[in-house]
């Protein structure tokens, strides 16, 4: 199973989960994962905090500020707080890892013979797909900047990333682009 060296907090319970009876809570964040968007609750190491947005180590050797992970959750065990930071951090991640991204649009192919990938994002349609591979056959993109200038009307492409990352969180979708499958996730442990 890949594993996620670091993780974006998503939101921290420094008394903990309040549906957990009082004499076991213990503070906790959720977050998730830069590369692999694993959602995940951490437990803090003793004296340390967080705040949402916080970049976090949780790979091997010494982790300064979380003690371990609890486990991996799915989308609907988000707090209302995670939920609303999800999008806003996932904009970050997709915005500092662009050039990942921008390949994706100028590689990516179909699912099937009747479906192209670039039509499984929100807000691509068959009209934004063929607009999309022609300009890519006549020159790759080079930025989200460069693809905005280059296509009319196209919707933010960092936003349409995230969106569809969300889909695949909430496993809205038959087809996985960005976030694995893995059987933590789908059994919710």
């Amino acid at each position: 199973m890949q594993k996620d060296d670091y993780i974006y907090v998503l939101d921290y319970l420094p008394k903990g989960k309040s549906e957990v009876p009082s004499h076991k809570r213990k503070p906790l964040a959720q977050a998730i994962g830069i590369t692999y968007f694993s959602l995940l609750e951490v437990t803090p190491r003793e004296g340390k905090s967080f705040e949402p947005g916080d970049k976090v180590y949780i790979g091997e050797g010494v982790r300064e500020k979380v003690d371990h992970i609890e486990r991996r959750i799915k989308y609907e065990w988000l707090t209302p707080t995670a939920k609303s930071e999800l999008s806003h951090v996932l904009l970050q991640i997709v915005l500092s890892d662009e050039p990942k991204f921008v390949e994706f649009f100028n590689t990516t192919g179909i699912i099937s013979t009747r479906q192209h990938k670039l039509e499984i994002l929100p807000k691509i349609g068959k009209r934004h797909r063929d607009e999309i591979l022609e300009e890519r056959r006549s020159k790759p993109f080079e930025s989200f900047d460069d693809m905005t200038a280059r296509l009319k009307n196209l919707p933010d492409p960092g936003k349409v990333i995230v969106g569809r990352i969300i889909e695949e969180l909430k496993g809205e979708s038959k087809y996985r682009l960005f976030v694995p499958i893995s059987q933590d996730s789908r059994q919710g442990r």
